[in-house]
């Protein structure tokens, strides 16, 4: 028997959350973990598009990551503990994470002295969508917390210091383009 995709549950405007409660798609929390799937998607995109075995590595890591992330927005505040007690939660360990591949990163990449133009690249400009992505569902994250909505303070942090760490897969991805390729300067010529 195969599995259909579509329950039609959701043809109301409605969708459940983790461990009970349907509250309306454009929730605030929905909206979150849509976002936090708009730039885990972003990411295929760029691991797909990259020649680079290392950034390949760390997207798919951070990838699996965002799904545990997103399983977190995706709870009720009151049925957090149960979510603890059945999967992994996002933790300061995966924000230090992300603080070495970025100083790792950054040790291997000269930044240049202009503003960058997204796109020297497919990967890169794949990354930098993916960034830009992820600053979108890190506002919405912000709103969480603000309502009081936001089950691990640690999730914000990932999210900001997950898009520093998109804009310098970025920067590695082109580490050997000319300046003037990675800043769009070669394009103000013509």
């Amino acid at each position: 028997m195969t599995m259909k995709i579509y329950t039609k549950s959701g043809d109301a405007g409605e969708t459940g959350l983790l461990f009970g409660g349907r509250v309306p798609k454009n929730d605030p929390r929905c909206v979150a973990y849509g976002e936090a799937d708009f730039a885990t998607s972003a990411m295929g995109l760029a691991r797909a598009l990259s020649q680079d075995a290392r950034v390949q590595e760390i997207l798919l890591q951070v990838q699996r990551e965002m799904f545990t992330l997103s399983g977190e927005l995706a709870t009720d505040i009151e049925n957090y503990e149960h979510y603890k007690s059945n999967f992994h939660a996002i933790t300061a360990e995966n924000v230090d994470r992300l603080e070495t591949l970025i100083d790792e990163l950054s040790a291997q990449v000269e930044l240049p002295p202009k503003f960058i133009i997204p796109g020297a690249s497919a990967a890169s400009g794949a990354l930098d969508l993916a960034r830009s992505a992820l600053r979108a569902a890190e506002r919405s994250i912000v709103g969480l917390d603000q309502q009081d909505l936001l089950p691990n303070i640690e999730l914000l942090r990932y999210v900001n210091r997950l898009a520093d760490l998109l804009f310098m897969l970025a920067r590695f991805e082109d580490r050997a383009l000319p300046m003037d390729i990675v800043t769009g300067t070669r394009l103000d010529e013509g």
